[in-house]
């Protein structure tokens, strides 16, 4: 596969398995990280060793001169851009709607919201047919949150993922008929370091029992997830939010 793949948040979780089976496909991957360089790198390390290609890129999702020296240096570095997975995001600590402070609300929609705009911005702009690119796809990692809603914890976080849903379904009708497909993974409770970020390590063994199949997920699945909505099998499916959530 002559094509590249860009994967942000690359660096651990999700995006780390996402990055991996990409490699596994045959993309040459830009790992995105924020400020874990030595995490980036290893996963370019793991890349390279099973005979893959792989650069990792710093960038900050909230700074958009950041994102578009990511694209440049894939752009110098790496095959023509074929996909992107819009997987960077951060949650903070509990907390309901009348504790939350500007400062956190600010953080939160532009690092989840504004950051995937911008990145699709550029995406559809290299791979557009429109602009002489040859398609590709788009698929964004939101959340089960945007349809529960999160209360008494995340509702911030539960409504950039709802955003997320909304960009999802808009940008795919709009730029269907130029050979991009936009799709989006909504995990549920998943077993990655973003709980410790939010200030419980251990949410996913609290809050199994309410999922139907009485467990938390594995980041493995949604990256098999993730690379089918990107692989030809779904060849017809665009504007979809797929759950990966056991149930919820």
């Amino acid at each position: 596969m002559d094509k590249s793949m860009i994967v942000t948040g690359a660096s651990r979780g999700i995006g780390r398995a996402i990055a991996l089976k990409a490699a596994q496909k045959g993309y040459q991957v830009c790992v995105n990280y924020q400020s874990n360089k030595a995490a980036a790198e290893a996963v370019v390390k793991e890349i390279d060793a099973a005979g893959g290609k792989a650069i990792a890129v710093q960038a900050d999702m909230t700074v958009e001169a950041d994102i578009l020296k990511m694209f440049a240096a894939v752009d110098e570095k790496l095959a023509p851009l074929g996909a992107l997975v819009n997987n960077a995001g951060i949650v903070d600590v509990a907390a309901k709607v009348e504790e939350m402070s500007l400062e956190r609300l600010n953080r939160m929609f532009t690092t989840n919201i504004t950051g995937p705009f911008i990145c699709a911005r550029e995406a559809v702009r290299r791979m557009s047919i429109a602009h002489g690119g040859s398609g590709g796809g788009i698929v964004n990692i939101s959340s089960i949150a945007a349809r529960l809603g999160s209360p008494n914890e995340y509702v911030d976080y539960a409504a950039s993922k709802g955003a997320i849903d909304v960009m999802t379904m808009g940008l795919a009708k709009e730029v269907a008929a130029d050979g991009i497909r936009v799709n989006a993974v909504r995990p549920g409770v998943i077993y990655t370091d973003i709980h410790a970020s939010g200030g419980e390590p251990d949410r996913v063994d609290r809050v199994k029992s309410g999922v139907p199949m009485q467990r938390g997920g594995q980041a493995q699945e949604i990256a098999d997830a993730t690379l089918w909505l990107l692989s030809d099998e779904a060849s017809y499916i665009t504007g979809s939010l797929l759950d990966a959530s056991g149930g919820r």
